[in-house]
Order: structure tokens, then C-alpha cells, then sequence
């Protein structure tokens, strides 16, 4: 299997809606410009999460403890923001009641074939994009993973960064700047 890019939570609420933050909105241009290069030279699959709640959620763990009603199923808060939409269409979409999408990672290791490298992207850095990262690499231990920093964004920049250390603790690669991938002979 070739490489596969799995863009991460990238829904309304966690842009402009009650979880949204400034850094969430900065990170959408670069996400759709790397998506964009990503399917014109055809580098592998795209996937997409989807963060989902529903009716209770403020009786879940979640719920409790982050007493923010979002991503409501079939809400506009739900939907993958519209910058983005185009790629979400062609794309396998898996909605999530927690942080990583175990579904996903099984899905992909029941496709036969592990794959050379998987890039993570997405919203938020020190919450799903970690948690997918980490998952990943747990059902993948010898799969390159791969996190792109600028295009993701954390609930602030400190935890961005704090999230960004640890994976890389977890040996996830974090790709700082496309100049760093292509220097390593890996280009993105």
C-alpha cells in the first residue's frame, strides 16, 4: 500500500464555532493547499474524521468534562468546513465518538496491506491529532507516521507544541516545514 493522508477533525465547530480558535482558522489554507498537492501529484489515499456526537453528550466522559456541546451529528458544526468539502467527497469519512477513530486504524489494517507512511493532519493537535497518531502507530509499529505541524492546530500554540514533542517522544515524525521532507529525500 502506498501512503495515505488521514486530514483529522477538520469541522466547523473547532473552526469558527464554539471550539473554534484563531489558530484553527489559520490552519485551513494550509491544509487545503497541501491537500490540493497531495491529489494533483496523486500520492496516495485520503481520509477523513470526523468528530460526532449526539443527543447526551454531556453524559459522557467527554461530556463532563468539556461541557461544550459540538459536532452534533448532521449539525452544521458537524460538517467538514467548506474549504475542504471537495476533498471530503472523493474521501472514505470516519465519524468518531472519541478522540482516535479505533474503527479507522482497524479498517486500514483490514485492508491486507500495511501501509509505507501515514500523514496526519488536522484540528486539534493536542487532542485527536495525537490521539489518531498514537493509535496508529500502536496498530502500524513499523509504518512511518507522520505529522505535519503547520497544518495542524492545537487549543493554543503551548499545547500545539507540548502535543508535537510528544509524539515525537512516541517516534511519530513531525514534519516542521515541507523543506525538512524534501531535505530528507521523503518529499510530502
Amino acid at each position: 500500500m502506498e501512503k495515505i493522508l488521514i486530514v483529522v477533525d477538520m469541522q466547523n465547530d473547532f473552526i469558527t464555532g464554539p471550539l473554534g480558535t484563531p489558530e484553527s482558522l489559520k490552519a485551513v489554507p494550509r491544509v487545503q493547499e497541501f491537500l490540493g498537492r497531495w491529489r494533483a501529484e496523486r500520492r496516495g489515499e485520503i481520509y477523513f474524521t470526523r468528530d460526532t456526537h449526539h443527543v447526551g453528550y454531556e453524559d459522557t466522559q467527554e461530556g463532563r468534562n468539556l461541557p461544550v456541546l459540538h459536532c452534533l451529528e448532521g449539525s452544521e458544526g458537524w460538517q467538514i468546513c467548506p474549504e475542504l468539502r471537495e476533498y471530503a467527497e472523493d474521501a472514505v469519512i470516519f465519524d468518531k465518538p472519541s478522540f482516535g477513530s479505533q474503527d479507522m486504524a482497524e479498517y486500514l489494517q483490514d485492508s491486507g496491506a500495511a501501509p509505507e507512511e501515514i500523514v496526519l493532519v488536522g484540528l486539534c493537535t493536542d487532542i485527536c491529532v495525537i490521539s489518531n497518531a498514537i493509535l496508529l502507530k500502536a496498530f502500524f509499529p513499523e509504518c512511518r507516521i507522520t505529522v505535519i505541524a503547520g497544518c495542524c492546530a492545537g487549543v493554543t500554540e503551548e499545547s500545539h507544541e507540548r502535543a508535537l514533542k510528544a509524539m515525537e517522544a512516541c517516534q511519530i515524525r513531525v514534519v516542521r516545514d515541507q523543506t525538512e521532507a524534501e531535505d530528507d529525500g521523503n518529499k510530502l
